[in-house]
């Protein structure tokens, strides 16, 4: 029993922890479960835009520390917290997806609590939909447990090096609203709505030309490891093609009368 589900809506991919009796705190089998859904999702052709959501009021509570106090993880460093990679190559972290590359965006629908090693899943996400009473907080502070699965690397990068160091330090938890002021949460939406509005805002994105999309998606990840004017190669080198082929196509369609003066709903 893995305890996730996997729904498709068309060219939106919803994947569901079910787990809520351990406030879907992740173990080995979830991890592995996932990460398996994920590239699935990855390598299908009709999907565009994952979300992931935790049933029952909790996005993630981090790794679930009766597993690894039991015997589920012998060290942080080996044993089964320290997912190896798989047969398909793709590196895995403890809590699963954490060190994949994936080529298409995936939002967190964050309800509840999203902490510990559950803030680096949401963290790894492309957006953070919060519900207003939802929180997030490196709570493992407390227990000696390291962020292992890219919270000291992801986390610095969206809200910058001081404010990092304030959440990694004190392991304090943070509310929707400053999680939205800082740059944690991308949106704020009313208890309940988190998976309602992380799917609306999936289907829109949908809605545009992928190719693209994923192109500069990909260089604004991949601009982190070069310099000003390597960066730039790469982004013209990624998205060249889009430019002649989608970029034509969206043109002309301009110029028949669609998207004017920023009109987003006819394109």
């Amino acid at each position: 029993m893995t305890d996730l589900i996997v729904e498709k809506d068309g060219p939106v991919t919803t994947f569901i922890r079910t787990r809520s009796a351990a406030r879907n705190a992740m173990n080995p089998e979830g991890a592995q479960a996932l990460c398996a859904a994920l590239l699935a999702f990855d390598a299908d052709d009709s999907a565009s835009v994952g979300v992931l959501w935790g049933a029952g009021g909790a996005f993630c509570a981090g790794f679930d520390l009766k597993v690894a106090a039991t015997g589920g993880g012998e060290t942080v460093a080996g044993g089964d917290l320290d997912i190896p990679d798989g047969d398909d190559g793709w590196p895995r972290g403890p809590m699963g997806p954490t060190r994949l590359m994936l080529s298409k965006p995936v939002i967190a629908a964050i309800a509840g609590p999203a902490v510990a090693g559950g803030m680096e899943i949401a963290l790894w996400c492309d957006l953070r939909v919060m519900e207003e009473d939802a929180y997030m907080g490196v709570y493992c502070r407390r227990w000696g447990v390291p962020l292992i699965d890219g919270g000291t690397v992801r986390l610095p990068r969206l809200v910058g090096q001081g404010r990092a160091l304030d959440l990694i330090l004190t392991g304090r938890k943070v509310e929707a609203e400053e999680c939205l002021r800082i740059g944690l949460a991308d949106r704020v939406v009313p208890h309940g709505s988190a998976r309602e509005a992380a799917e609306a805002l999936a289907r829109e994105i949908a809605r545009f030309p992928q190719g693209c999309l994923r192109a500069d998606r990909a260089s604004a990840q991949a601009q982190w490891d070069f310099d000003l004017k390597g960066a730039l190669r790469n982004e013209w080198r990624g998205s060249s093609p889009f430019a002649i082929s989608e970029g034509a196509a969206g043109a002309a369609r301009f110029a028949a009368g669609k998207g004017r003066s920023g009109d987003f709903g006819s394109i």
